[in-house]
């Protein structure tokens, strides 16, 4: 793989991307859908995935050259910016195409949420409605997930509310380690209002909040495995904010949170599986 593939992988970020094509295609699963439809899914999720990454990357070029970010590819030199700007807009275009077989309410969803993500990384990520993009998508992730099942049967309101407060909480998280950089560069989210302690208790109430959803949304009381994974995300948010404060004093990017963030939405999606189809 030459250097300027890799550095076109990295400026995509790829951890958050494979983690939510992951998660969809989970899902896909879970909720039913046969082989076909799970990859149709996969593929769809991961374009709306790499349009986000590098349409930011593309926007945040002059940010990060401001702030001294030689981690990402474009102020690095190690890709051009209109590298990185054509190909997050082959693909957005590519979105649609994709969930085009799904039928007309899927594909109107998922192409509706990943307008909502581009409008987050402009001009929304600066405003104080920056978490609005990210309940939107992730909302209607699990909806495309069951519209693109035959007869495009309508998702349940507990698993939309799910999404989106996972995706609130996600937002938070995600910033969390860009505070001082942004604020140095004029980005005022509602995170960066808040604050370090305050995103952080957001992000851990909101992914807390998703994961009780889950447990208590499916028809039927909730099971001992649902209690014990309530318990689980409990202590693993309770971690991830232990290492980053840490890491904080260090001086290090506190990346634990968004890892967390990450591993509670494994154990969300576990949960999903286990219930059995929605639909």
């Amino acid at each position: 793989m030459s250097r300027r593939v890799s550095a076109l992988i990295k400026a995509s970020h790829p951890e958050p991307a494979v983690a939510v094509t992951a998660v969809a295609a989970l899902l896909a699963w879970g909720v039913g859908h046969r082989p076909v439809g799970i990859i149709l899914v996969a593929l769809t999720i991961a374009a709306t995935q790499l349009a986000v990454g590098w349409t930011n990357d593309w926007l945040d070029a002059d940010r990060d050259r401001q702030v001294g970010r030689a981690d990402k590819p474009v102020p690095a030199g190690a890709v051009s910016h209109r590298t990185v700007g054509v190909a997050g807009l082959v693909a957005a275009a590519a979105t649609p195409l994709l969930a085009a077989p799904t039928g007309v309410p899927a594909a109107a969803c998922i192409t509706g949420a990943l307008l909502s993500a581009l409008a987050y990384n402009w001009p929304l990520k600066f405003t104080v409605v920056s978490v609005l993009p990210y309940a939107v998508s992730f909302g209607a992730l699990p909806a495309f997930v069951v519209l693109a099942l035959p007869g495009a049967p309508a998702p349940p309101a507990w698993l939309v509310a799910a999404g989106a407060l996972l995706g609130a909480g996600a937002h938070f998280a995600n910033v969390l380690p860009d505070l001082a950089d942004d604020a140095r560069t004029g980005v005022h989210g509602l995170p960066h209002r808040l604050g370090a302690t305050g995103s952080g208790l957001a992000a851990a109430g909101l992914l807390a909040a998703a994961t009780v959803t889950l447990v208590a949304g499916p028809p039927g009381p909730p099971s001992w495995a649902g209690l014990a994974a309530v318990a689980g995300t409990v202590l693993i948010l309770a971690t991830g904010w232990y290492v980053a404060r840490r890491a904080a004093t260090d001086g290090t990017r506190p990346n634990a949170v968004f890892r967390a963030v990450m591993l509670v939405a494994v154990i969300d999606v576990v949960l999903l599986v286990a219930s059995g189809p929605v639909a």
